[in-house]
C-alpha cells in the first residue's frame, strides 16, 4: 500500500535540512521516529514525516547557515581550526559511504503506483538492527579521533558521552524510517528496482550536523524541574512588568499588574498562608487609589476588625518586590510584633526579602545592610523611633520607602504618642521619597492628622459582620439607637431561672447572658480591674452546668498540661478550677506564656469564654460572638469612646458568624452618662509633645540637634511648624506660642549641659554635648539622664564584679519604683543571704543592713534615707533571684508578687538595660560597662538556662516550647532553620503544622539575618580604604 506525501522543497541558498539519526541527533528527536517502519500503516508516516518536515522548518527559521547560534558563547563556528578537521574528515569518508551504501545489506526499494512522489519501502528480512544511517554516522566517527574533540563544547560532549543517549541509538527493525527519494519525479521502472540501488543522499556537513545538536540540546530538560523553573520565570516577569508600570503610573492607571501590582505568587501566599482566597470591595477600592498608585501618604480608617491590616501588607510587599525599597511597619505592642514577624516571615523567603523584629531589646542600629535584599522592619513604637534614628545618622532613611502605622490615633496617647509624632515628623522632614500610610479606627479629627501628615484620607464603615449593640438595665436588653430619642430601643426580657442565693450573687446575671452562646459558641467579658476578672470567671464556673466539663474534655486537659509545664510544675489555682469549664482569665498578671496558650486555645475553639481586661481589645485578634461589657468603667475611670469601640468591635468572626452582639451593663446612675458614650462622636486626637511639662518637645529638639537635622534656632523653628503640635498650636499651646515654647526647650537644654553652643568664630550653631548625644541615641528618658550618669560614675569608683547584683542595680528601671512598695520581712530576709560583698554594695549605693532590719522590726529611721534607691534595690534583688533560679514561679511566690509584675519588671529591665548600653557607649568614661552590659542585657532577655536562648531567639518561642524543642534533639537555630515542618510537628508535643511552619521560617529568616551581619563584618574588614595613599 503506497501513501501519498507531499514533500517541502528546501531552498536551493539552504542546506538540505533532511534528517539522518546519529549519535548527534538528540534523545527526543529520535524517538520521534520509533513505530514508523510498517509501510503498511499510512497514518503512521504521514504523521513522522509531517514532524520531520515540521521540525526542519522551524530549525529553517533559526538555524540559517552564515548564523553562529550561539553568539560568542559555546561557539563552533567561529573556530575555523575545528571546522577545517571536520570537512577533512568528511571528504575522506565520502567515498567510504557510497561504497557501504552499495554493499548495504538494507537495500530500499520503490513503491510503483504515485506518477509524482514514490514512497520507499526498507526490506524487513535482511536488514540488521543498525539503521544504515546510523552506520554511516558510526564509520565517519571512527575515523574522527579523540584529539578532534579537544575544542568541542562540554555541553556537546556531555551529549556524545552519555550512555543512555548510545543505547538508544541501536534502534531495532521498527525504529527504521523511510525516507522519500531525492529526485521523485524521474519514473523508474518495475524491472529497475530490482536491479537498481538509490543513489545515496548527499551528506550534510558535520557542523550541521553540530548545530543541529546542538540546538535540540538545547531545548531537551534539565535536571530543574521545567515546573518551577516557569514559575519562577512568571513571578519575575510580573515583577518586571509591575516596576515598568510604576515608573510610568498616570492619573489614569488603576491597575498596576496582576494583583494590584504584584505577582500571582503573592495572591496564591495570601491564599495559602493566611486562608483569604478574596478582598473585600473596599480593599480593592482603597489598593486602587490614586493616592497609592501615586505614592501619596494616605490615611485609611475603618471600624475594628475591617481587615485594614491586609491592605498594609499589600503595600508593603508592593514596595519590597517592585520598587526594591525598605519597609516599615510600626505596631503598638510587643506581642503584635512578634505575632507579625511569625507570619510575614513565611512572605519573605519565598518573595527573598528580610524580616526583622525590632521590640523589647531585639534590633541592631543601624540595621544590617542587605546585601541585595529588601528588609521589612518589624518595630514597637520606641523602637521605630531608635531604628529612625540611626538610619537618619547613617544617611538611610531613603532606603526606607514606605513607613506603616498601625493604630494612627495612638498619636494622642500620653508619652508613646509623642514618640509616634516625634518619629513620624523626622520622616515627613529628611525623606521626600518615603510614603507614610496610616491606619486607624474613626478619628474625630481626622482633617488635623491628615494636615500634619501632607495625607489623603480613605474612610468606610464596612464590618465584615453586622454589630448589634445593646445595653442591659435590671432584667431587659436595649438595642442602641442614637436616632431613637433616648437612645435605646427595648428589645426584649433577660429570659433566666436563679435561685435567691445566685440571684444575690450574680446580680448583674453575667451567667444567664454568657450560657445563652457557651459553649458552641465564644465569649468575652471584660472587666474593670485585673482582680474582678479572676472573680467572674470564678463565679461563672459555678453555675455551670456539668455538661460544659464534658465539652472537648482532653483539649481541655492537654492546656491544663501545657499550663503546668510553663509554670515548671505550678499552676493558678484560678485556671485550675475554670479551664474545665471551657473558662479562663486574661490580663497582665499571667505570664507573657500562659496568654499565649491561653489565647490560642480560644483561637482553637478548646476555651469558649474569657473574662479580660480593656488591654485585651487593644492587643491581639481575638473575635466573639457576643461582648459583654461588665461595667462601663477602666478601673475608676469612665470609659471613653474609642475603648468602648475598640471593645464592641471584637464582637462577630467574619467567616462564622452571620451577625456578632454587644451588651453593656449599667446601672440606672450611670444610664446618662452611657447614653453620651454610645452617642458620641469620637474623640479627637491631640498631639503630647507638651505632655509631662513639654518632655516630648525637649528630647525632640535634643535628637534634630544631635542628628545635625538642624543646628540654629530658625532650623529648629522650620522643623516644628512641620509637627501635629504645630498644627494644633492654638488647641494646645494655650499660654504660650510654640516658638516661644521652643526657645525655652533650647535654653533649658543648655541649662542641662545636653546641648552647647558653638565656640567657632562667626558660627554660634547649636551642638550637642557628650552627654546629650548619649542621652539621646541611648534613648533616655531626660527626667533621669542625669541621675542615670551620677550613679554609673558612682559605680564606677566601685564597681562589683564576683555577682551580678551591682550591674543589676544600676540598669533596674527608674520608672518600675513606684509601682511595688518593699515588703520590709522579706527585704530584711533577702538581704540577710547576700554574701558580705554584695551586703558592702547595697552600703556603698545607700541601703544598710540596720536598716532594713529596723524597718522589718517596725521601728522608725530617723536617718534620710533615699526611698528610690531603697525600692530600686529591692527590685534589683527580684532581678537577681530570677537569673539565679529562672524559675518565676518561686520567685514570685517568695517576694509575695504576681507573676505578671515579675515579667513586666524583666522585660522593662532588658529594654532599660539595652538604653543604658547605647548610653554608655557614647561616653568614653563608661568604657568597661560595654562588654559587662551586653551580656546582661541578652540574659535579662531570656532569663532561661544558656542553651535555650539560641532557640528563644525565635520569635514567638517561649522557654516551655524551647525545651521541648531542646529535649526532641532541636538545639540549635541551624536545627530549626533546618527542621522539616511535618516532623518537627510530629516530634514535638502539642505543635500543630501551622505553628510548626512559621516556627521554621521564622528560624531561617533569624539565621540570614546573622548571616548577613557576619558578611558585613566580613566586607568592611576587606573593603580598601578610600583615603589610602598611592604614588
Amino acid at each position: 500500500m503506497s501513501a501519498e506525501v507531499k514533500v517541502k522543497r528546501q531552498s536551493s541558498r539552504k542546506r538540505s535540512r533532511d534528517r539522518r539519526i546519529s549519535h548527534l541527533t538528540p534523545a527526543r528527536k529520535r524517538t520521534s521516529a520509533s513505530g514508523r517502519q510498517c509501510p503498511d500503516n499510512t497514518r503512521q508516516i504521514e504523521i513522522s514525516r509531517a514532524l520531520d518536515q515540521s521540525m526542519d522548518a522551524k530549525f529553517s527559521e533559526y538555524c540559517s547557515d552564515p548564523e553562529d547560534l550561539f553568539g560568542d558563547y559555546d561557539s563552533i563556528v567561529s573556530d575555523s581550526s575545528f571546522l577545517a578537521k571536520l570537512d577533512r574528515v568528511g571528504q575522506n569518508m565520502r567515498p567510504h559511504d557510497i561504497e557501504h551504501t552499495t554493499s548495504s545489506r538494507c537495500p530500499v526499494i520503490l513503491l510503483a503506483g504515485n506518477p509524482d512522489f514514490t514512497s520507499l519501502k526498507s526490506s524487513t528480512d535482511n536488514c540488521p538492527k543498525q539503521s544504515c544511517d546510523d552506520s554511516m554516522t558510526e564509520s565517519f566517527l571512527e575515523g574522527f579521533t579523540d584529539d578532534a574533540f579537544l575544542d568541542m563544547p562540554s555541553s556537546q560532549l556531555t551529549f556524545l558521552q552519555d550512555p543512555q543517549t548510545a543505547d538508544r541509538n541501536c534502534c531495532s527493525d521498527e525504529d527504521k524510517t523511510s525516507m522519500p527519494m531525492r529526485h521523485p519525479e524521474k519514473s523508474v521502472s518495475t524491472e529497475d528496482r530490482n536491479e537498481r540501488h538509490i543513489a545515496p543522499k548527499a551528506r550534510k556537513s558535520v557542523s550541521d550536523h553540530l548545530k543541529r545538536a546542538m540546538m535540540a540540546n538545547a531545548a531537551t530538560p534539565s535536571g530543574v524541574s521545567r515546573t518551577a523553573v516557569q514559575k519562577e520565570a512568571v513571578v519575575t516577569e510580573e515583577i518586571s512588568v509591575a516596576m515598568q508600570a510604576m515608573e510610568s503610573v498616570s492619573m489614569a492607571t488603576t491597575d498596576l499588574g496582576p494583583f494590584f501590582g504584584l505577582p500571582t505568587k503573592v495572591k496564591e501566599l495570601i491564599c495559602n498562608l493566611k486562608g483569604i482566597k478574596d478582598l473585600y470591595e473596599w480593599q480593592k477600592t482603597c489598593l486602587n487609589l490614586d493616592s497609592v498608585q501615586q505614592r501619596r501618604n494616605l490615611i485609611y480608617s475603618l471600624p475594628t476588625s475591617g481587615g485594614k491590616t491586609l491592605v498594609a501588607e499589600i503595600l508593603i510587599l508592593k514596595e519590597l518586590l517592585c520598587r526594591k525599597k525598605d519597609a516599615l511597619f510600626i505596631l503598638p505592642y510587643v506581642s503584635l510584633v512578634q505575632e507579625k514577624v511569625r507570619g510575614m516571615a513565611s512572605f519573605g523567603l519565598e518573595l527573598d526579602f528580610m524580616v526583622e523584629e525590632y521590640a523589647g531589646s531585639k534590633g541592631r542600629f543601624p540595621p544590617v545592610k542587605g546585601r541585595g535584599k529588601r528588609s521589612l522592619y518589624i518595630a514597637t513604637i520606641e523602637k521605630a523611633h531608635g531604628l529612625v534614628n540611626s538610619l537618619i545618622e547613617t544617611n538611610r532613611l531613603d532606603n526606607v520607602g514606605l513607613v506603616v502605622v498601625d493604630e494612627l490615633h495612638m498619636l494622642g496617647d500620653g508619652s508613646r504618642g509623642a514618640i509616634i509624632e516625634m518619629t513620624l515628623a523626622k520622616v515627613l522632614y529628611i525623606s521626600k521619597s518615603t510614603q507614610i500610610i496610616g491606619m486607624s479606627a474613626t478619628l474625630g479629627n481626622l482633617q488635623d492628622i491628615q494636615k500634619f501628615l501632607k495625607a489623603e484620607s480613605y474612610t468606610n464603615d464596612f464590618r465584615p459582620v453586622e454589630l448589634k449593640e445593646y445595653v442591659k438595665l435590671k432584667d431587659s436588653i436595649y438595642e442602641v439607637d442614637p436616632k431613637e430619642e433616648e437612645c435605646f430601643r427595648f428589645s426584649r426580657v433577660l429570659n433566666f431561672k436563679y435561685s435567691s442565693a445566685m440571684q444575690k450573687i450574680d446580680q448583674d446575671h453575667i451567667v444567664a447572658l454568657v450560657t445563652e452562646v457557651i459553649p458552641s459558641q465564644s465569649c468575652l467579658v471584660f472587666c474593670p480591674t485585673k482582680k474582678n476578672c479572676e472573680n467572674v470567671a470564678g463565679m461563672i464556673c459555678k453555675y455551670l452546668k456539668e455538661d460544659f466539663i464534658q465539652h472537648k474534655q482532653a483539649e481541655k486537659a492537654v492546656l491544663l498540661g501545657e499550663l503546668r509545664s510553663s509554670g515548671n510544675g505550678s499552676l493558678c489555682p484560678v485556671l485550675k478550677k475554670t479551664v474545665p469549664y471551657g473558662l479562663a482569665y486574661h490580663h497582665s498578671g499571667l505570664t507573657s506564656e500562659e496568654r499565649k496558650l491561653v489565647e490560642e486555645a480560644y483561637s482553637a475553639g478548646v476555651l469558649c469564654l474569657l473574662t479580660c481586661t480593656s488591654t485585651l481589645a487593644a492587643g491581639i485578634n481575638l473575635p466573639a460572638r457576643r461582648v459583654i461589657l461588665r461595667s462601663p468603667y477602666v478601673a475608676a475611670d469612665f470609659l471613653k469612646r474609642s475603648q468602648y469601640k475598640q471593645m464592641v468591635g471584637r464582637a462577630g468572626r467574619a467567616g462564622i458568624d452571620t451577625h456578632g452582639e454587644s451588651i453593656l451593663i449599667l446601672q440606672d446612675k450611670d444610664k446618662v452618662l452611657v447614653k453620651k458614650l454610645v452617642s458620641a462622636p469620637m474623640e479627637i486626637c491631640k498631639s503630647n509633645l507638651m505632655h509631662s511639662d513639654g518632655k516630648g518637645v525637649l528630647s525632640l529638639i535634643l535628637s534634630v540637634i544631635g542628628l545635625n537635622i538642624t543646628n540654629s534656632l530658625e532650623q529648629i523653628r522650620d522643623f516644628m511648624s512641620g509637627t501635629l503640635l504645630s498644627v494644633q498650636e492654638k488647641q494646645v499651646c494655650l499660654e504660650r506660642s510654640l516658638w516661644e515654647v521652643t526657645q525655652e526647650c533650647v535654653e533649658l537644654l543648655k541649662e542641662k549641659g545636653l546641648v552647647t553652643v558653638s565656640t567657632e568664630p562667626q558660627d554660634g550653631s547649636l551642638q550637642v554635648t557628650k552627654l546629650g548625644r548619649a542621652t539621646y541615641k541611648g534613648s533616655v528618658d531626660l527626667t533621669y539622664c542625669d541621675l542615670l550618669y551620677r550613679d554609673l560614675s558612682k559605680g564606677l569608683e566601685s564597681l562589683m564584679l564576683n555577682s551580678f547584683l551591682h550591674l543589676i542595680y544600676l540598669v533596674t528601671p527608674y520608672d518600675m519604683v513606684s509601682q511595688c512598695k518593699p515588703d520590709w520581712m522579706v527585704y530584711f530576709r533577702q538581704f540577710t543571704m547576700l554574701s558580705a560583698a554584695e551586703q558592702k554594695m547595697c552600703a556603698t549605693v545607700g541601703v544598710s543592713e540596720s536598716f532594713v532590719a529596723r524597718k522589718a522590726a517596725g521601728q522608725n529611721v530617723k536617718k534620710n534615707v533615699d526611698q528610690v534607691v531603697v525600692s530600686r534595690l529591692y527590685l534589683a534583688l527580684v532581678l537577681q533571684s530570677l537569673l539565679k533560679e529562672t524559675d518565676l514561679w518561686s520567685v514570685a511566690d517568695r517576694f509575695q508578687l504576681s507573676r505578671g509584675f515579675i515579667q513586666t519588671l524583666l522585660s522593662s529591665s532588658s529594654v532599660f538595660c539595652s538604653c543604658v548600653l547605647h548610653f554608655t557607649e557614647e561616653l568614653e568614661e563608661f568604657w568597661p560597662f560595654k562588654a559587662l552590659l551586653t551580656e546582661l542585657t541578652r540574659r535579662l532577655t531570656y532569663c532561661v538556662q544558656a542553651e535555650l536562648i539560641p532557640l528563644m531567639e525565635v520569635a514567638g518561642v517561649m522557654e516551655r516550647r524551647a525545651k521541648l524543642l531542646y529535649n526532641a534533639g532541636y538545639k540549635t537555630l541551624a536545627h530549626l532553620a533546618n527542621a522539616d515542618p511535618n516532623v518537627l510537628a510530629k516530634t514535638v508535643e502539642n505543635l500543630f503544622k501551622k505553628q510548626a511552619n512559621q516556627i521554621v521560617a521564622s528560624a531561617k529568616m533569624l539565621l540570614n539575618e546573622k548571616a548577613d551581619a557576619l558578611q558585613e563584618e566580613m566586607d568592611d574588614l576587606l573593603m580598601m580604604p578610600l583615603d589610602l595613599l598611592s604614588l
